[in-house]
């Protein structure tokens, strides 16, 4: 959920109210230790402060967390990834580019306020010019929004786009309220209101943020009375305080402690394949690596099964293109890279390139990525590739990548809608450059060709027909390297019940109690 959806796996920027006493910090910080013997209170560890909690500002992971219990979509995807109603009632088609929507009556914002279609509107004439979201939603027409009544309105897109209501299912469509927005201004985002089972109460910066029972909420209320998201971004500090019982799920959980957790009769262990593919990427852009037989040779001199074991700890498995087997309209066909050296050597040697050259390999401080890097680094010295690791702090490594300041980098990106368009559009097509997704500016001119046909194609078979072949491309192109498809980890206490996971990573805690 970058992003984006990306995923990306941890932002921390600080916030505070300047104008706020110092009587608050205190009063905030001494509620906040008094609750953690309560019964009724759930205790979630993540490993990152999330950016904020405005939608439209953010599309990184822990955000999306956090919003997901406060805020609610038209439609939603379930853990099958199949499309459902949330606060749309039904939808029904118009023409090829019309959806008309019933909205669901007697739904009340967090503020008290009524949801409405004059809040859909606003909602997504908003996410439209959003720089982190404007492309999930970007082939809503603005000016084809239409409002019937109070609780019927009609969504447009610019020409037919047939992933409209997965895209709708994204947080970017995470319904808000005028009235609550504009009181907010710039604070918004720490200060939110949705129409979600839970409702924002406080946030200490880099510590954690509560959420209370929204009681008018307008479907099956939450199980317990206040949710608990601490900022624990020691992932080993993550597991001892589950251990020990100061938190009741601990989300990302690292592979050398899946086997303790397992072994812990206290402790159970959820782990599920999920929609991030994790990859290291170059800048196209950038000589050596506008050669494809330079992308190529480096695929080839990269051990990803000893990256795996070694970095990963054996979790996930090897990818052999963009996207992920759980995605519709993955290319499984595909070959993976094989390690081999030779055919590196070969490959370098054709590019005139068979005494190497000097670069550098970007990560941000995440043990694992930092890992991976030093692996490349020793591994491309195996073609007379001398690899600088440089470690980027996270919101500088976003805007450098965005930038276009690097050589070659390591990120993941989750499709959390399970289209390929969400997949392969932000991350490959030449429209995309930079903060958008396409951090490698990778572009060719079918694969522009393929997606937008995809994009627009009503038909599902002729659909996935344009996505095989671009991915196809796409991994020969190899503006990847192409690691491995990852797995949701989340322990929990055992006295924890109703809790499951969803592919996206975003979690609905409403169901959940303590036994």
């Amino acid at each position: 959920m970058l992003i984006f959806t990306m995923v990306f796996i941890g932002f921390a920027v600080p916030f505070a109210y300047a104008d706020a006493p110092s009587t608050w910090a205190k009063d905030t910080i001494s509620e906040a230790e008094s609750i953690l013997g309560q019964t009724d209170v759930l205790h979630v560890g993540q490993g990152f402060d999330p950016r904020t909690l405005d939608p439209h500002n953010t599309n990184d992971t822990p955000s999306p967390r956090v919003m997901e219990q406060i805020y609610e979509t038209l439609v939603n995807q379930n853990e099958d990834m199949e499309i459902e109603p949330g606060l749309a009632e039904s939808w029904k088609y118009i023409d090829d580019v019309t959806i008309e929507f019933k909205l669901k009556k007697g739904v009340k914002f967090h503020n008290g306020e009524t949801f409405t279609s004059k809040d859909v509107k606003f909602t997504l004439l908003r996410a439209l010019e959003s720089p982190y979201v404007g492309h999930v939603l970007g082939e809503i027409d603005p000016n084809g929004i239409k409002i019937i009544d109070d609780y019927t309105i009609q969504i447009v897109t610019t020409e037919p786009y047939a992933p409209i209501l997965m895209h709708l299912s994204h947080t970017a469509g995470s319904m808000l309220n005028e009235k609550a927005v504009i009181e907010a201004g710039d604070d918004y985002g720490f200060i939110p209101v949705g129409t979600g089972p839970f409702k924002f109460d406080l946030w200490i910066t880099g510590d954690s943020i509560e959420l209370t029972k929204f009681n008018d909420y307008h479907g099956e209320g939450a199980m317990v009375e206040r949710v608990v998201f601490k900022n624990i971004a020691e992932a080993q500090r993550r597991f001892n305080e589950l251990k020990n019982g100061q938190i009741h799920i601990a989300y990302d959980i690292l592979a050398s402690d899946i086997k303790r957790i397992e072994e812990n009769k206290e402790l159970t262990l959820y782990r599920d394949t999920n929609l991030t593919t994790s990859y290291i990427g170059f800048n196209v852009q950038n000589k050596p690596f506008d050669d494809v037989r330079v992308r190529q040779a480096i695929n080839y001199a990269v051990d990803v099964d000893l990256i795996i074991e070694a970095a990963m700890e054996g979790v996930g498995q090897q990818s052999n293109g963009p996207l992920g087997p759980n995605v519709w309209g993955s290319n499984q066909e595909l070959q993976t890279y094989e390690y081999n050296v030779e055919k590196a050597k070969e490959l370098m040697k054709e590019a005139g390139l068979e005494n190497g050259f000097k670069t550098s390999i970007w990560t941000n401080d995440n043990k694992s990525r930092m890992d991976i890097a030093e692996i490349v680094q020793n591994q491309l010295k195996q073609i007379n590739i001398e690899a600088e690791v440089k470690v980027v702090e996270w919101g500088a490594y976003l805007d450098g990548t965005a930038n276009g300041e690097h050589d070659m980098f390591i990120l993941g990106w989750s499709t959390v809608i399970a289209d390929p368009d969400y997949g392969l559009y932000p991350l490959f097509h030449s429209s995309q450059f930079g903060d958008a997704g396409n951090r490698t500016f990778y572009a060719n001119a079918k694969v522009d060709e393929l997606l937008d046909k995809g994009r627009v194609e009503i038909d599902p078979e002729i659909r996935k027909a344009y996505y095989l072949e671009a991915q196809k491309i796409i991994r020969d192109d190899a503006p990847w390297i192409f690691l491995n498809i990852g797995e949701n980890l989340t322990g929990t206490r055992s006295n924890v019940k109703g809790f499951s996971q969803h592919p996206t990573g975003h979690h609905q805690l409403s169901g959940v109690y303590l036994e």
